[in-house]
């Protein structure tokens, strides 16, 4: 599935609301679906607790960005998008271990997306916050986010 043709199908009840216009937000439902068609393998293999653990750190990333952005104070809005940022960690680390069924290349490409929603995400959490009170150290993320989202592997 490519960005441009899902993201041309998302329901306007969904695309209408405000949080749409957050790029980290839509990078992330678009991620949601990719991965509703990636733990079918993985189901297939009866490892449904591996499955169930991917898709629900990766259902909370969007959940938790949607629940900060309607927070009034930037306090509040940063601790969701915090949450979002550890959903989306631990996204990665289920995706790494998925690598045994789904493949190298697919994990490693779902990976690469969710480290790009990493960088968005402590852009944000810093806007809301102030300089020294974000815990993580600038890092370096040289990853095309464009590339990634248009060369989309499926399930083996």
């Amino acid at each position: 599935m490519k960005y441009k043709t899902w993201k041309a199908e998302v329901p306007s009840e969904i695309t209408s609301d405000a949080v749409w216009s957050v790029k980290v937000y839509r990078i992330a439902l678009f991620l949601a679906d990719l991965c509703w068609e990636d733990i079918k393998p993985i189901i297939n293999q009866r490892l449904s607790s591996l499955s169930d653990q991917l898709y629900r750190s990766l259902g909370s990333i969007s959940a938790n960005i949607t629940e900060g952005y309607s927070r009034s104070s930037h306090k509040d809005q940063a601790r969701f998008y915090e949450i979002a940022l550890g959903s989306t960690r631990e996204a990665k680390d289920w995706y790494f271990k998925s690598r045994h069924i789904l493949g190298d290349e697919l994990a490693t490409h779902r990976i690469k997306i969710l480290t790009s929603i990493t960088k968005l995400l402590l852009v944000m959490v810093k806007e809301r916050r102030s300089a020294n009170q974000v815990k993580e150290p600038k890092a370096e993320y040289n990853i095309s986010l464009e590339e990634l989202l248009e060369k989309t592997p499926t399930s083996r």
